[in-house]
């Protein structure tokens, strides 16, 4: 690796980046990180832990990396867990430092290449638009029912990581997304005098549109009103995982307009919502810490408020899995779970292994698939221990990377959003 022998510290120069290098100076290289981290877990590298990438970093901010390329192999292995920040005894911002050094290393010495021209293609035209995503998916319908994606499968011309990763895309109905505006609850429920505003996203919207009305299903029987604006955007996340804060930044910017009048912002996406979270870090404006603190998970809001509504009825042995961004990410742990324990014949099983991150991490499971199928056949084996019919989380990726895993391996159980289960009986 391409790094000075002298490994003296020495402050950032006028070129370094003197912000992340304060950061990891947070860093004790105490070691407690390292059975936390899932590429260290697998891989066994110092390096490909965070203590490790902390000392590449801090190694860049200081001007001994002689070729800053080098150490990227070990920063793009990163899955931006965060599991290291709930380890950490000293606080250490990693999520932060990572996302900064990423984002130094992508505009000076940009990705080459047509997977890098891709990536960012698609994140910033395709995903960060609505009308260009849905039009994707309804053009990725037609050729699913044409039976096109099965012979680019039989022609590998899809890779095969891809193939048995994505799920039959959802019909014309289930995509429609939500009405813009204003709803009210049901005639017969009791108005809580409460409005919230709901933040649909990008991907949430045309694969798991049934999770969005689940949301607002419950939202509105419970006696909230519920605003969908109209002018929102996609969170911004994968661009910020991706080292593109600026356009993340003009993405972070709308939503913090759109949701302008809104008290509380509601999710039902552990990325999307610990993202929002951290609009005041991103844009470092009032206005986007003031956004971040409106900002809660479904099962956070719900948790607080209290259900009016007692769910339906579901016998079944069930266990609930943390997403990472949303336990290490948001420490929320316990709302999920209390809220699951309302549902009337659930039996809530525990495994051994919750709050491990199971190799989604945004499009890390495209990107670095022999790596995420190794960390998600570990998530799978801990799952099948637990004797269970039904897999609960709340993040997309994690249901996309799970479901994936279960159906290679053979088990019959499902994947739900926890928000499908607080649904009242009809």
């Amino acid at each position: 690796m391409a790094v000075s022998s002298d490994c003296r510290s020495s402050a950032p120069g006028a070129s370094a980046d003197a912000d992340v290098y304060a950061r990891t100076l947070d860093c004790v290289h105490c070691g407690l990180c390292l059975p936390a981290c899932p590429t260290h877990q697998v891989l066994g590298v110092e390096a490909d832990s965070p203590r490790g990438r902390i000392y590449l970093m801090r190694a860049l901010a200081e001007g001994r990396v002689q070729d800053p390329a080098a150490i990227r192999p070990f920063l793009d292995r990163c899955l931006d867990c965060r599991a290291c920040e709930t380890a950490c005894p000293s606080g250490v911002k990693y999520g932060e430092i990572l996302e900064s050094t990423k984002a130094k290393l992508e505009q000076e010495r940009p990705q080459r290449g047509l997977r890098a021209f891709l990536v960012r293609f698609l994140l910033w035209h395709v995903v960060a638009r609505q009308r260009r995503l849905r039009a994707m998916f309804a053009l990725a319908r037609g050729a699913e029912v044409l039976g096109l994606r099965w012979l680019a499968t039989k022609l590998r011309l899809l890779p095969a990581h891809m193939a048995r990763l994505l799920p039959p895309v959802p019909s014309a109905a289930e995509r429609r997304p939500l009405r813009p505006g204003l709803h009210h609850p049901p005639a017969g429920v009791t108005p809580r005098g409460k409005r919230v505003a709901l933040f649909t996203g990008c991907i949430m919207e045309p694969m798991f549109g049934r999770v969005h009305r689940a949301t607002l299903q419950v939202l509105l029987a419970n006696g909230f009103e519920v605003e969908v604006p109209a002018a929102q955007r996609c969170c911004g996340a994968l661009l910020v995982h991706a080292g593109m804060p600026g356009p993340a930044r003009q993405l972070a910017a709308a939503n913090v307009r759109a949701f302008a009048d809104a008290d509380v912002v509601v999710n039902n996406s552990a990325g999307c919502g610990c993202a929002m979270k951290e609009y005041g870090h991103l844009l470092g404006t009032a206005d986007g810490a003031a956004f971040a603190t409106k900002c809660r998970d479904i099962s956070e809001f719900l948790a607080a408020e209290g259900l009016s509504a007692t769910p339906a009825e579901c016998r079944t042995k069930a266990a609930y899995d943390d997403p990472c961004h949303l336990c290490h990410g948001q420490g929320v742990r316990a709302q999920p779970r209390q809220l699951l324990a309302q549902v009337p014949g659930l039996e809530l099983a525990a495994h051994d292994k919750p709050e491990d991150c199971c190799g989604s991490a945004g499009i890390y499971n495209l990107l670095q698939p022999e790596l995420a199928g190794e960390i998600g056949r570990r998530k799978i084996e801990s799952l099948a221990k637990a004797g269970i019919d039904l897999v609960l989380t709340g993040n997309p990726g994690c249901m996309l990377q799970i479901d994936s895993h279960l159906r290679a391996a053979g088990h019959k159980a499902r994947v739900r959003h926890p928000i499908e289960l607080l649904v009242p009986p009809s």
